[in-house]
């Protein structure tokens, strides 16, 4: 029987239709496969689902001649991304993953679905998830098992987008019920009217791999109610030609007030605690509203509308996801925020937390790895160039399942700012007070990106200049210990024009006075070691 779907009046499903009549589209469908612009020697790649009014955002790896590069099953090691390298990047302990469904709304019909996904979890060694079993559930956009959409046409691969979903969410929580709602196509009306649908099945998160280009003037109020579902977690991937949808406009839902919007990064192995490392991916999404009030917890973005993205996690097609599709020939590497959006839909349902919102996300820094290099595109600013805290490609940063379900750091290394707090204004001189774990060798405050005092032992009391500039400032405490690990606790502060004057310049620095526990500079190598590290491992807040 069907799900009683929570539908707006009819009145805002015919307003919802103004935002694709007013959307702002290519004037023709490119051919299936034309390639992704690259980097020389980058991989070729390129979109999935990109000639219905509202787009997927996969994307592909594919041969020289533009044909999908797959590799039929069977195979010992599929290419691209698997569940052991997505639980290590993400610190996602599947063993200890609470009871959880995660939703997910895709366009048009998939017959190999079920087959397609008993294949990769078997390549992986993950329990089946079958419709017989209740893991696995497939409607259509009224909430019913029967009829199914079509499939898509030939030259729009929404099956590829679905794979990618339900392999993602096996990926980060091989326990998770995955729910998927089929909708009859890509319009505006029937993809929102899925995403209700899917609500209505009170899922622990819903995951959208998709958004509509919004034109200036475009309202996409209508738009809301389809997203206002307090309790459940809505992910949404945030685009795929980087900023501002290669200027065709900020897509919608991922600026929706309801939802959180989830950018993409290159992932690789690296020599470090982690093992990983990220970048901003050079073509994901990240957009400024035209209409959408800008919440209370984006203090940094210039943007003067809600701001995207919220988060990331893997998107690049060239560090992407290992993914079984039969209709695209077996195995083939698929990323784009398509990606990361699922996967970190599934993290947060697996860890409990799948009413969590944006703003919380934001007070949530001290359990996310800031990403701090890389480009979406040539706006000048922070909504297209990652950095220190808050940006438009990777948002707060990507997101450590062991951290935000409360585990401990690895080493047991952990510092966080007390006071002031972050969006404070402060006069100039103004304390910093930090707390830092037993474990912690040296600890360094840090001013936009230059390094003031440090300190061998606690209490971390530090003050700053009195000669600092009206205006925001970031403030990082760094603590190190005796391996060279490294975490940082990272907030922006409010300078206020004229204020009382604090402690006076330090005689020898010129900065201001510092308390400094412990009286003496940090070591030599230690020292060196913590002023060079400005993009420390992990951050705190």
């Amino acid at each position: 029987m069907p799900v009683r779907s929570m539908l707006p009046a009819r009145a805002a499903l015919g307003a919802v239709a103004a935002i694709l009549i007013m959307s702002r589209t290519a004037s023709a469908a490119p051919p299936r496969l034309v390639p992704d612009a690259r980097a020389p020697g980058a991989p070729a790649t390129a979109a999935v689902c990109s000639h219905g009014p509202i787009r997927c955002h996969a994307h592909v790896l594919i041969t020289a001649a533009g044909e999908i590069a797959a590799a039929a099953a069977p195979l010992a090691a599929p290419p691209g991304l698997g569940p052991a390298q997505i639980q290590s990047a993400y610190q996602i302990d599947p063993s200890q993953a609470k009871p959880a469904t995660v939703a997910i709304v895709d366009a048009f019909g998939y017959a190999d679905l079920e087959s397609d996904l008993a294949v990769y979890r078997a390549q992986f060694g993950l329990p089946p998830c079958t419709r017989a079993s209740g893991c696995l559930t497939i409607l259509n956009q009224s909430g019913a098992t029967s009829p199914l959409p079509p499939e898509s046409p030939p030259d729009d691969d929404w099956p590829e987008e679905t794979a990618l979903d339900v392999d993602a969410i096996s990926a980060a929580c091989p326990s998770c019920k995955i729910i998927v709602v089929q909708a009859n196509d890509t319009t505006p009306i029937n993809m929102f009217t899925g995403n209700n649908t899917a609500a209505g099945l009170h899922p622990t998160v819903i995951s959208d791999s998709w958004g509509v280009p919004t034109a200036m003037g475009v309202d996409v109020s209508p738009g809301e109610p389809f997203f206002d579902h307090p309790g459940i977690a809505q992910f949404v991937a945030s685009g795929d030609k980087g900023y501002d949808e290669g200027g065709m406009g900020p897509t919608y839902p991922s600026t929706s007030a309801h939802t959180i919007s989830v950018g993409g990064t290159s992932l690789v192995q690296a020599a470090n605690a982690r093992g990983w490392s990220e970048t901003a991916w050079a073509k994901g999404g990240s957009s400024c509203s035209y209409t959408i009030p800008r919440p209370a917890y984006q203090t940094s973005t210039e943007c003067q509308f809600r701001a995207a993205s919220d988060i990331a996690a893997v998107g690049d097609p060239a560090t992407g996801l290992a993914v079984y599709n039969a209709r695209a020939g077996g195995w083939v590497v698929v990323g784009g925020t398509s990606a990361a959006s699922p996967l970190v839909a599934a993290l947060f349902a697996s860890i409990g937390r799948g009413d969590i919102t944006a703003a919380q996300i934001a007070q949530s820094t001290r359990a996310l790895f800031d990403v701090t290099s890389g480009s979406n595109g040539t706006c000048g600013t922070l909504l297209c160039n990652a950095t220190t805290g808050w940006d438009g490609p990777t948002g707060f940063g990507t997101p450590s399942a062991a951290l935000l379900s409360g585990a401990a750091a690895p080493g047991g290394l952990d510092v966080a700012i007390t006071s002031p707090a972050d969006g404070d204004s402060v006069d100039p001189g103004f304390q910093v007070m930090a707390t830092a774990s037993a474990s912690a060798a040296v600890v360094g405050l840090f001013i936009d990106g230059n390094l003031l005092r440090t300190a061998t032992a606690p209490p971390y009391v530090f003050s700053t200049s009195t000669n600092l500039s009206f205006g925001v400032h970031d403030v990082q405490v760094v603590a190190q210990d005796a391996q060279n690990n490294q975490v940082v606790s990272a907030i922006r502060v409010k300078v206020r024009f004229g204020g009382t004057a604090g402690p006076p310049p330090d005689p020898e620095t010129g900065n201001g006075g510092g308390c400094r526990a412990g009286g003496d500079p940090a070591p030599g190598a230690l020292l060196a070691l913590i002023a060079a590290v400005v993009v420390p491992l992990r951050r705190r807040r």
